[in-house]
């Protein structure tokens, strides 16, 4: 069993040459390195911290915002080996097919490729985040015993499903420097080296090329890797950052001939008590307020989401929306309770209502966006600063989704939707999901890397993680951009022959 190395510990100057120098041992980084782990290939895996929690390292991620009010850039990620599944909730939704097309209500949408690019990874993203068998869209049979789903009229909405990364041992969720920190020493071709922090990308001259990396410790060691083929894999604010900083060849930075790298920066917004539930028999089924075990290992929650065809129909955006807590009608919802039902000639002497909270899909928006300053980390790299943007029409499109699930209710006679206003300036809940600011398409001028994730016009070097979707889904992103660094691996494993 291999060790893990120590960049610190290494003699001042060392030159390292592996095939492939993946940069990020998150989710992402440790993912691809054991797809490739029997390629072959000597595989470096360069993770800024350590196998623990250092204030140190991660200070190197804060910056500066401005805009609406927005979390903190040093408290959003983790910079030690795992990356963020170290405070990930381990919610697991794969995108929906109509999250990869051309939509033409929503600026700039549109992957290089439909969901059927990415289904022969699912399996084995599932896997790796420990979510149990694929029950996304199916689970309400092996429900039956536990509730009823929600018998809403024909329409527009539907229950959905997520699935949970397990407990394991003491760990909830799975937690990839944990989990799979033997299966990296294990590995022989795979080269674990903490506490090394690339510090810019070196092109060769012309800019097609990368030829070196260069790689610093706090304690003042530095170290050079040339790799044959480079990823990084350090999540939406790194990625561009290091991009942007990397400018000695080309000034814009690097991809950054069309002025891309760091915009349409992307996050769930998941506000709180968009709207209150009303079931006029009160009987809800509990899978739709906790996490539910199931005898085959699963731990699913049911969550409320937008049909592609009422989407494509309604000209909105994706949304989950799930319901949160019990709460109290006030004199107003009392008696509109009373009059609805009475309309409708049901028994409404049992009602119950629930807050309502949701994960939102944003538009695509190149000026909410990540750009270097004047300010200089431990290391002497640019910090960043968050231009965080959101449009009304975001909510307003969310409001039309929650029109119909009111509709639907009513014409079921189960039950009824208040709308509460909401001010999209106001502070809310975020889901933690950096996306984009690396975005892909096939063309250049709309995007940063390709349809395989490579850098535009750079020949070796290629972007892993969420900072390449286009567009963002509302399902949480991490056994998606699984599934997507998956079959990059499988490109890398053509590409490196």
């Amino acid at each position: 069993m291999t060790a893990f190395l120590d960049a610190r510990s290494l003699p001042a100057g060392t030159s390292l040459t592996p095939d492939l120098a993946i940069v990020g041992g998150g989710p992402a980084g440790i993912a691809l390195a054991l797809s490739l782990a029997d390629s072959g290939h000597d595989i470096l895996l360069l993770e800024s911290g350590g196998r623990a929690f250092d204030s140190l390292t991660q200070a190197m991620y804060r910056g500066s915002e401005s805009g609406i009010s927005y979390v903190a850039l040093d408290s959003g990620r983790l910079r030690f080996l795992g990356g963020s599944s170290n405070h990930w909730g381990g919610w697991c939704r794969p995108l929906d097919a109509i999250d990869f097309e051309r939509r033409d209500w929503i600026p700039a949408s549109g992957w290089p490729f439909g969901i059927e690019e990415l289904k022969p990874y699912f399996p084995r993203a599932q896997e790796l985040v420990e979510a149990g068998p694929w029950l996304y869209d199916s689970a309400a049979p092996e429900l039956a015993a536990a509730g009823t789903v929600l018998p809403l009229a024909p329409g527009g909405i539907y229950t959905s499903w997520f699935q949970f990364s397990k407990t394991r041992d003491s760990v909830l969720p799975t937690y990839f420097g944990h989990r799979y920190g033997d299966d990296l020493k294990r590995a022989a071709k795979i080269t674990p080296l903490l506490h090394a922090n690339v510090t810019a990308l070196r092109l060769a001259p012309g800019g097609a090329h990368v030829q070196r990396l260069d790689v610093a410790t706090l304690t003042g060691n530095h170290l050079t890797v040339t790799p044959r083929f480079t990823v990084l894999a350090c999540g939406a604010m790194e990625n561009a950052r290091l991009l942007l900083a990397s400018n000695d060849v080309i000034k814009p930075g690097i991809g950054n001939q069309n002025d891309l790298v760091g915009r349409y920066f992307a996050d769930h917004p998941t506000p709180r008590e968009v709207a209150t539930l009303v079931l006029f028999d009160g009987g809800l089924a509990p899978f739709y307020v906790n996490n539910t075990p199931l005898k085959n290992g699963a731990i699913v929650l049911a969550a409320l989401s937008p049909h592609a065809q009422f989407a494509r129909s309604q000209r909105v955006a994706g949304s989950l929306t799930t319901v949160e807590n019990p709460v109290e009608l006030d004199e107003l919802g009392t008696a509109a309770v009373v009059a609805t039902s009475q309309a409708l000639g049901v028994d409404a002497s049992n009602a119950k209502a629930w807050s309502l909270g949701c994960g939102m899909e944003l538009m695509p928006d190149p000026d909410r966006r990540l750009t270097l300053t004047g300010e200089k980390d431990a290391l002497g790299l640019p910090r960043l600063k968050l231009e965080m943007r959101i449009s009304d029409a975001d909510f307003a499109q969310y409001r039309r989704t929650l029109v119909e699930l009111g509709r639907q209710l009513l014409a079921a006679r189960l039950g009824m939707v208040r709308i509460n206003p909401h001010d999209p300036h106001q502070a809310m809940d975020w889901g933690n999901h950096h996306l984009g600011t690396t975005r892909m398409s096939e063309d250049p001028k709309n995007g940063v890397v390709d349809a395989q994730a490579r850098v535009h016009g750079v020949d070796n070097l290629y972007v892993a993680g969420s900072s390449v979707f286009p567009t963002y889904g509302s399902s949480n992103p991490t056994m998606n951009l699984i599934a997507l660094t998956l079959r990059l691996g499988d490109h890398l494993k053509k590409a490196m022959a």
